[in-house]
């Protein structure tokens, strides 16, 4: 979460200035907390903070003195252009105030789900129960298998018909297919049904190992000539394998719970 988050800001920041009101009084200066002012406006020490940890990945106290300035210089010139964006009438038209709403209500979310979550760690039970879950939910089978990808069912048919009379799928894949996997005969190795467009998929499941489909089958890549080579049970990860993305996915669904609840307390119109 904390990926996306530094994206919103970095995006924030580059808008910062077309979002905020003209500065009205006496300037701001490095005494009072302020990094630099530009006509004016005051550039605060949070705002470079977050800024160079957004774009550089450190915090501001361990960059070079050539660092802090070029990151500074360039907070600068988001400022400057922002200013100039914001006078030339740029941030009233509804695709940018669209885009600046979009960017506040990102940040906002990302630094309230990392509230909400600071004191909600997933305990190992929960973790596991979630291990369970995920598992539940895989494919039963992995299959092995080979295929010859051509441009007509034609091509594909004649094919067919050179297998039925003995010739090696094999070879006819590094001869015919149009797909990469000609260079090993046709092999796409292990997948899951899943891992392929529905076509393919449907056909592969109702072959029995060893037989080959006895006519073309057509996706969206072209004519195919599928063998099952092999057929496996599906082995889940070991639980500490997929532990950090366990931890993820129960913490994105008590903040989706959260939200949900903000959802149902809500009195919402819709009118698509």
């Amino acid at each position: 979460m904390k990926s996306a988050r530094l994206l919103a800001v970095v995006m924030l920041a580059a808008l910062a200035a077309a979002c905020k009101p003209g500065t009205e009084g006496p300037a701001a200066t490095a005494d009072n907390g302020a990094v630099a002012t530009v006509n004016g406006t005051a550039i605060t020490r949070q705002l470079f903070d977050t800024y160079a940890q957004a774009v550089t990945g450190k915090p501001s106290s361990e960059l070079t003195d050539e660092q802090r300035t070029q990151v500074l210089d360039n907070l600068i010139r988001a400022e400057l252009i922002g200013t100039q964006a914001e006078k030339d009438g740029v941030t009233k038209t509804p695709e940018t105030a669209a885009m600046l709403q979009l960017a506040r209500l990102n940040v906002l979310q990302q630094e309230m789900s990392e509230k909400f979550l600071a004191d909600k760690a997933p305990t190992d039970q929960e973790m596991r129960a979630e291990y369970e879950t995920q598992v539940a939910a895989l494919p039963r089978n992995e299959y092995k298998a080979r295929h010859i990808l051509v441009a007509t069912q034609e091509f594909a048919a004649n094919l067919i018909s050179q297998l039925d009379k003995g010739a090696k799928f094999e070879t006819l894949a590094k001869r015919e297919s149009l797909d990469s996997s000609k260079e090993n005969g046709g092999d796409i190795g292990w997948f899951t049904p899943d891992r392929m467009v529905p076509q393919f998929s449907a056909a592969v499941v109702a072959l029995e190992k060893g037989q080959y489909t006895k006519a073309p089958v057509q996706t969206q890549y072209g004519w195919h000539v599928i063998r099952l080579d092999d057929v496996r049970d599906m082995q889940p990860p070991p639980f500490d394998a997929v532990k950090d993305r366990l931890e993820q996915i129960v913490q994105t669904k008590k903040f989706k719970a959260y939200a949900d609840e903000l959802m149902a307390a809500a009195k919402i119109e819709k009118n698509p």
